[in-house]
Order: structure tokens, then C-alpha cells, then sequence
């Protein structure tokens, strides 16, 4: 877009409709934050987003911008963003005739011989007016005369000089002194215009003015140049002698900072530099010299000075718009960054060439001339790599080329893509039973590789069942460590183990999660001591074990049936025999509980013997169990019956004072009873004294319970048998023994009186599955 703008307007005038004239609407210029990008120069616009309207925002001085160069102009960039676009706007400056045409001196100082020959030229100094165009210098008037007139010229630049041509002869003598007056016009509107005073001295005659040996110098001059650099040397001569033909040199008609740029020696005429020269602001100087005699005479000649580009300007690289952070999910070819390079130098050393490190994914490209477009050559991973520095070269291509860096620090915005992952794919924890509620079991943990609000994980219990509980009533989970807490006490006995599913969720927006299994193992504690299975410890009755006379060494009496509800070493049983009337007689297998006979049975042995077994777990400290077995070394029944009569009242009678008082009153209550009834069954007695010995006696079988084997400690893996037959009279009284390899149980009750026939009637019952009295049986045991 172009815009023409007058000089010297006020701030604020309108200079143009942008939005209208881009296309774009109010919205748009406000939504991509639109702003002018000048660089380093002075912002003289400024655009006006609410209205769409550029205005001026400096006061602009035609002449202080671009001095004599037309057009005058300056450009500049307009930036959106979201998406990016530019927008490049050239303002033109309007030239206004501010300036009246002005001399640098007031007076002119002329001496000129009065010998000086008709159509002699004398050079007069030239006005300066900065503007340009038809506002510029356009003319010169003399003052009226009879003795010069003007003659006007303009250089190839444009600049327009006079001289003065001498038309009549001078007298000295009618007239020595002459004052005239040069007038410099413009052309503008109104008209404006400059004066100087010209004051001529008449010398006396000089026939012979100074001659140039070349009407037009040519030199060069490399820019930055040192102060003395020689440039060239002008010559003139003279056909005078003596002093009418010493000849000096001199500059004319220099303008501005022109005067200070240069040094020309009087004498010799050799031309220097003597200021600064830099070709990005004259490539070429154009220069006017006069040579004068003493007499003086003069003449003109002019010297162009080419200047030649040195590459001293590295290029600029200017930051328009720079995305940053981006967004770790950005597609391929995101614009990044828009810059802008400039370079002062001209032709090949201002050709500008840019390039990015080969370290990173990104590429460079083109846009609008002299602007580049930075955009993603990758897909980027903030997991990977979070910033990254993008240094950006610009080189032109000078001999030797300069360059200039800037460095662009990208960063990577987090986007939720990464699960929470804990440290091991399952987790085992430990716990030893009967444990505080609350206490801490187990620490797990995950990490999330995302950033700040997206790594921010949670924990908690997936909602399952365990043992038909929810899992919620065993175990408790810190939601932000991780730590697993226990609800309750755990007791081996009821469960082992407790398998949970705990999940990591992390706080991005969706949330992502990840599951891991947590096996917790439930430790066991000695905390329950043996329970004796075998022999059946009853208050009621008399349980003996016999073993015949005739027995061998090794023989099995029993064997003590023992277990343990825990588990591991806890539950390893060990049998020892605590107590015994005869240790050489009878000894118990330590790991399996068997009573057997360690000598061969005699017959002084005592038919009535009473071993106490302990047994102990392995645990630490262990738990142990007593049990007494009643043995009976006797080869009959009889024997056995009478050395028993009185060992229900065998008890541990020191255990109260009262016990022992109630025991007393019930003796004697049975001995009375029992004298009746052996008075009124004596007949009875004899009566079935020998079918007792010629029939088959009723058996009452004794089936302990089977039990499985528990972690191999001390269970009774096979069945005894146990055959007892009674009579009403202990003398007639036997016991059958089993098959081979099975044991004997007598079981004595004193308070038993019911006869034989009621004895048979039970032994039916017992022979029916799932009989009353076995099932008696059983529940004496569980009890």
C-alpha cells in the first residue's frame, strides 16, 4: 500500500483507511494485535486499531529525512498475528516550500582588473534551498547594471549555479567600486527568495585569466577511507607573469556537511579526504573547483568523485514476531518466528543469505523480501527436549562476508501425553498378622513424565472384592504418596493374602491412568497354640489304651493326633513325654506323635499306667498342648476292669478344696448305690456268666474323626479301629481286638449300669451311617 503525505502536518492527521484498504475488518486488526514494525527508525505513524486508520505520530521534516533525494519515502510493516501476516505500507513525503532559497555568506567579494575582456565570466557563489521539485531553487536576478549580466547553469544533479558575465568594460577610474545584488527565487507558491550583496573591487589590468587543463575531473575513493587519503589533483595556468600568474585553487559552491568532507591544497591543487565517507549515504560527489590569479582572474572546472563500496555494514536481523512457548502438539511447519534482516551495503555485499544451526528440526524460509519465515521441521516431544536454542545467521556476501547472530529460545508448552507409569509392573507387600489398625504396609509409586498440573498423580483403590468384602475394608491408600494403610487387624487364620488393583491418575484434562496389582501377603504370628485331636479328652468317661502283656519292643500303643491352625515352621508339632510312671517302658516319636513300647512288657509292669505328652510348636516363643493317655498293660479285659474300677476318681485333687469335697459326697453316694445293685444283679450274673463266653459280644467301635493333613504337622492320616466289649460285671468283662496293626481303646464309665441288651441296641445304632451316638461322638470331640 502507498500513502502521499505532506510535510510538516500536524500529529494525529489522517494519512489513510488501512483496514479498507487490506481487506480486513476492525475485529481482525484488534484479535491479531496489529502493530507497525519500524525497526530502528523513528516511528512517524501510528495506526489506529480501534478505527482502521493510520495517522501521523511524529512531525515530518521532508528535508531532515531524505534531504535533495526524490522521491522521499519511507516504508514500514504492518504484523498480525494468529495467523501471521504483513502487510508493507510506503508513505511518501510531499514536498512544502518551508524553505526560503539562503546564501551562506551575506557579501560577495569581487576583484576584478579593469583590463578584463568583454564576455569574461566571473562564478558566483550558489544558493541553497533544501526543498525540491518546483519548490526548490528556480532562478537568479542581478540587480540592474550596465556593466554584467547573469548567466545560469545546472548541474547533472540538478543544482543550479550562475555566473557573471562581463558585457561593458570596466573603468577603474569612473568607477573603482561596483555594488550589485544576486537574488535566488524558488518556485513555489507564494514565491520565496534569498539575497546577497555583491561588492566588486576594479583592480587594475589583468589581461590573462587561469586556464584548466581539463574541463572535468574524474577520481575514486573508497568509503571509510582515512582522514589525508589522496583523491586527485586539478591544474590550471596562467599566461601572466609575476604575480598576475601565481595561481591559486579553491573549492566552490560546496553545500552542507560537503565542505568538511574534503581538503584541497591551495598551492597544488591536490584534492583529500577530510571527513567520513560513507557510500550508504553518497555514492557519488560532485564537486565545483576554481582556480585565481593574483590579478584576480579565475576559472572553473569540476571534479566527480565515485565512491566505492567497502562491505563495512553486517546485516541486522530484527525480531517481528516470535512465538514462544509452542505447544508440544503444534503440527509440522508452525510458523515460529518472523524476522526481519537489512543491510546497509549495496549490491553483492548487501545480498543476504540466512541459515540456522543443523542442530535442530527447524528450517528457514523466504516470506516477503528481506523477511523470514522460521517454522517446525519436526514434531516436538517436551519430554524429550523442552527448549531449545535456535541461533539464526545472517551473512552477506561481501569479500570478506560479514554476519551477524541472533539466538531464539524456544520452549515447549506441556500437553497431557503421557500416562502416570509406576516403578514395577506388580508390587508384593508383607504384613504380619494381628497388626494395628492404620499402621502403614506399603509404598507405591509412579511418575509422570509430563509437566506441573499434567504430572501431578493421584492414587487410589480400584473398588473389588475380597473374601466377599469390599476391598475398601482391609486397606486404605494415601492419595497423594501412595502410602497403603491397613483398615483392620488381619488374622491368618481367616485370610491369607489380599490382592488390590491401585490406580495413578494424573490432573490432566482428559486425565490419563494406569493400573498396577498389589499382593499383599499376610504374615503369620504363633499365636494359637496345638489342639489335641487325639486321644479325645472327655470328663465323662475313661478312655485306656491296652497293650498285652505279650507285646514286643516297638510296639504302638497310640498315637497322640495334634494340630495347629497356623502355618509355616508355627505349625511344626514336636511330641515329647512330659511325664510317665515308667520312662524305660514307653517313649513318643518326636515328629509323629506314636507311643510305643521301648522294652518288652513284664509282669511286674503296673497294669494301670498314665502318660502325659506334651506337644510344642516351632514358633517363636513356641505354644505348646498336654494330654494324658491312659494306658492299660493287661492281656484281659477282667484284669484291666478291676485295676480301673476307681480310676475316674483318679483326678487331680489339688486343684480346690471344694472340688475334692464334692468328689467325696458323690463316692459315697455311688458306693451306695453300687452295693444295691450288685446285691440285686448277682442271680442275674450267674445266669449269663457263660453265654458271655460262648456268644458273640456286642461291639462298640470308637471312629475318631479324620483329618486332613495341614501343612504335614502331626495329623492322623490313617483310621483306628477300636473294639471294646462290657459286661455288667467287670471279672467277666473282655476286649476284642481288631485286625493287624490296629489299636485298642477301653472305655470305662463307672457310672455306666444299663445291661447288655441295651448295649447291643446302641451297637445297631452305631452301625447306621450318621448315627445319634455318632453323631454324640463327634460333638464331644469339637467340644
Amino acid at each position: 500500500m502507498r500513502y502521499s503525505v505532506p510535510e510538516e502536518m500536524k500529529k494525529g492527521s489522517l494519512i489513510g483507511n488501512v483496514a479498507q484498504d487490506m481487506g480486513l475488518d476492525l475485529k481482525r486488526l484488534r484479535s491479531g494485535r496489529a502493530r507497525i514494525v519500524t525497526g530502528e527508525s523513528v516511528q512517524y505513524t501510528e495506526l489506529k486499531t480501534d478505527k482502521g486508520i493510520l495517522v501521523v505520530n511524529e512531525r515530518i521534516d521532508r528535508e531532515q529525512l531524505c534531504g535533495d533525494v526524490t522521491p522521499c519515502s519511507f516504508s514500514f510493516e504492518i504484523i498480525l498475528e494468529n495467523p501471521i501476516e504483513l502487510h508493507r505500507v510506503i508513505v511518501e513525503i510531499l514536498d512544502v516550500n518551508d524553505h526560503a532559497p539562503t546564501f551562506k555568506s551575506s557579501h560577495i567579494n569581487l576583484e576584478i582588473s579593469e583590463s578584463a575582456a568583454i564576455g569574461s565570466h566571473f562564478d558566483l557563489e550558489s544558493a541553497e534551498d533544501p526543498d525540491v521539485g518546483p519548490n526548490s531553487l528556480q532562478n537568479y536576478m542581478l540587480s540592474s547594471n550596465d556593466n554584467f549580466v547573469l548567466k545560469q547553469h545546472s548541474n547533472a544533479d540538478g543544482n543550479k549555479f550562475t555566473e557573471m558575465i562581463l558585457q561593458k568594460p570596466l573603468d577603474r577610474e569612473l568607477n573603482s567600486h561596483l555594488s550589485l545584488k544576486l537574488i535566488a527565487v524558488d518556485g513555489g507558491t507564494p514565491h520565496k527568495s534569498g539575497t546577497v550583496n555583491i561588492d566588486i573591487t576594479v583592480l587594475d589590468a589583468n589581461d590573462n585569466a587561469p586556464v584548466f587543463n581539463q574541463s572535468v575531473y574524474q577520481a575514486t575513493v573508497r568509503e571509510n577511507a582515512p582522514i589525508g587519503t589522496y583523491i586527485t589533483t586539478i591544474n590550471a595556468s596562467d599566461a601572466d607573469s609575476g604575480s598576475n600568474g601565481i595561481v591559486t585553487y579553491s573549492f566552490s559552491n560546496l553545500q552542507g556537511n560537503l565542505a568538511h568532507m574534503f581538503d584541497i591544497d591551495k598551492t597544488s591543487g591536490k584534492i583529500s579526504v577530510a571527513g567520513q565517507i560513507d557510500f550508504e549515504k553518497d555514492k557519488k560527489y560532485e564537486i565545483r573547483v576554481g582556480a585565481k590569479d593574483q590579478g584576480g582572474l579565475t576559472a572553473a572546472s569540476k571534479v566527480i568523485i565515485e565512491v566505492i563500496d567497502v562491505n563495512d555494514n553486517a546485516p541486522i536481523i530484527n525480531v517481528m514476531s516470535f512465538s514462544s512457548p509452542i505447544s508440544e502438539d503444534a503440527p509440522l511447519g508452525t510458523t515460529i518466528a518472523v524476522i526481519n534482516v537489512k543491510d546497509a551495503d549495496s549490491d553483492k555485499n548487501g545480498r543476504i543469505t540466512c541459515s540456522i544451526d543443523s542442530k535442530h528440526s527447524f528450517k528457514i524460509q523466504s516470506s516477503l523480501t528481506n523477511y523470514y519465515s522460521l517454522l517446525s521441521d519436526m514434531m516436538f516431544d517436551r519430554e524429550t527436549k523442552a527448549e531449545y536454542n535456535i541461533t539464526i545467521t545472517a551473512t552477506d556476501s561481501g569479500a570478506p562476508s560479514l554476519s551477524s547472530a541472533t539466538t531464539l529460545c524456544l520452549r515447549i508448552s506441556d500437553v497431557n501425553d503421557n500416562a502416570p507409569l509406576f516403578d514395577k509392573p506388580s508390587y508384593s507387600a508383607y504384613i504380619v498378622e494381628n497388626n494395628s489398625p492404620g499402621v502403614s504396609i506399603f509404598t507405591v509409586s509412579a511418575r509422570d513424565t509430563d509437566w506441573n498440573q499434567n504430572a501431578r498423580i493421584s492414587y487410589l483403590i480400584e473398588d473389588t472384592q475380597v473374601s466377599g468384602s469390599p476391598v475398601s475394608a482391609y486397606v486404605s491408600i494415601n492419595s497423594e504418596t501412595g502410602v497403603l494403610h491397613a483398615v483392620r487387624t488381619f488374622d491368618y487364620e481367616q485370610i491369607n493374602q489380599v490382592k488390590l488393583l491401585v490406580k495413578a491418575q494424573d490432573g490432566g484434562s482428559p486425565p490419563l491412568s494406569s493400573n498396577v496389582t498389589v499382593i499383599i501377603f499376610i504374615q503369620d504370628q504363633n499365636d494359637n497354640a496345638p489342639q489335641v485331636l487325639y486321644p479325645v479328652q472327655s470328663g465323662g468317661s475313661l478312655v485306656a489304651e491296652m497293650v498285652p502283656r505279650s507285646a514286643d519292643v516297638g510296639y504302638l500303643v497310640t498315637k497322640v493326633v495334634a494340630v495347629d491352625v497356623d502355618s509355616g515352621q508355627n505349625a511344626w508339632l514336636s511330641y515329647k513325654l512330659q511325664k510317665s510312671p515308667d520312662r524305660a517302658l514307653f517313649e513318643v516319636g518326636l515328629q509323629n506323635g506314636e507311643i510305643r513300647t521301648i522294652r518288652q512288657v513284664t509282669d511286674k509292669d503296673a497294669v494301670k499306667q498314665r502318660l502325659t505328652v506334651i506337644v510344642e510348636d516351632n514358633g517363636e516363643p513356641s505354644r505348646s498342648a498336654t494330654v494324658s493317655v491312659n494306658v492299660a498293660v493287661a492281656d484281659s479285659f477282667p484284669e484291666v476292669l478291676s485295676e480301673f474300677t476307681d480310676f475316674t476318681h483318679d483326678k487331680e485333687y489339688n486343684d480346690n478344696l471344694t472340688f475334692f469335697l464334692v468328689l467325696a459326697l458323690a463316692v459315697v453316694s455311688f458306693l451306695f448305690i453300687t452295693c444295691l445293685v450288685v446285691i440285686i444283679s448277682v442271680k442275674i450274673y450267674r445266669w449269663r456268666q457263660s453265654r458271655l463266653y460262648h456268644s458273640s459280644l456286642p461291639v462298640i467301635p470308637y471312629y475318631p474323626p479324620r483329618y486332613s493333613d495341614t501343612l504335614g504337622a502331626g495329623t492322623l492320616p490313617h483310621v483306628y479301629n477300636y473294639e471294646v466289649c462290657r459286661t455288667t460285671d467287670s471279672r467277666k468283662s473282655d476286649c476284642k481286638f481288631g485286625r493287624a496293626g490296629s489299636q485298642n481303646i477301653l472305655i470305662m464309665d463307672p457310672s455306666m449300669t444299663g445291661t447288655m441288651q441295651r448295649m447291643q441296641n446302641e451297637k445297631s445304632i452305631l452301625d447306621e451311617p450318621d448315627s445319634p451316638l455318632e453323631v454324640r461322638l463327634s460333638l464331644a470331640y469339637t467340644d
